[in-house]
């Protein structure tokens, strides 16, 4: 009967340390995944892959939260069900130990309110972006004060040109001059 813990972020740059705390430690083994979308099905995750390999009947598995397993509601009770059919006793940050029956119910229900948190920051997204074309197209600016929808440029390019040939520059001394990488430098003047 092993104790085993599983944390997922769905950013690089996010920590699982929080759930870790969250959680106590005091794991006979822990798997992570770190920058992986809860889209993304939970037995193509490289941990939690490793996690079901590892699982045995009579373990229980530790969450910070059920909507660590997934975001999509069919998954993630598809991935309860599995872990009870091996016998695996899920408990989950709040809730306790969750079984068959009831547990079950709670399960598709926390799991259903994380797919609609899905769509939600689905929409929030698609809203945002049609909002900064609209304003992009009205006012040459976006309702952020950006001008483009892509990532702000480094340096403007026509600058870098014009400096580059009235000083006859080389790319390195360009990237020192502006403060950026030799892609920029090459893509804005062409090599």
């Amino acid at each position: 009967m092993t104790r085993i813990a599983y944390y997922r972020v769905s950013a690089g740059d996010q920590s699982v340390d929080a759930q870790r705390q969250a959680l106590g430690g005091g794991f006979d083994r822990e798997f992570e995944d770190v920058g992986v979308s809860g889209a993304v099905k939970a037995e193509d995750r490289p941990g939690f892959a490793k996690l079901l390999q590892y699982a045995r009947e009579g373990d229980t598995l530790h969450l910070y939260a059920i909507d660590r397993l997934g975001r999509d509601a069919l998954d993630v009770q598809a991935m309860v069900r599995r872990l009870l059919d091996m016998g695996v006793t899920l408990d989950v940050r709040g809730l306790g130990p969750i079984g068959r029956g009831v547990g079950e119910l709670i399960v598709a229900v926390l799991a259903q309110m994380a797919d609609m948190e899905r769509q939600r920051i689905r929409e929030r997204c698609d809203s945002g972006r049609q909002a900064a074309r609209a304003a992009l197209a009205a006012t040459g600016m976006t309702h952020r004060g950006k001008f483009s929808l892509g990532r702000p440029m480094a340096a403007n390019a026509a600058e870098v040109v014009a400096w580059r040939r009235e000083n006859s520059a080389t790319i390195r001394q360009t990237m020192e001059h502006f403060g950026i990488s030799k892609a920029t430098v090459s893509r804005y003047c062409g090599g």
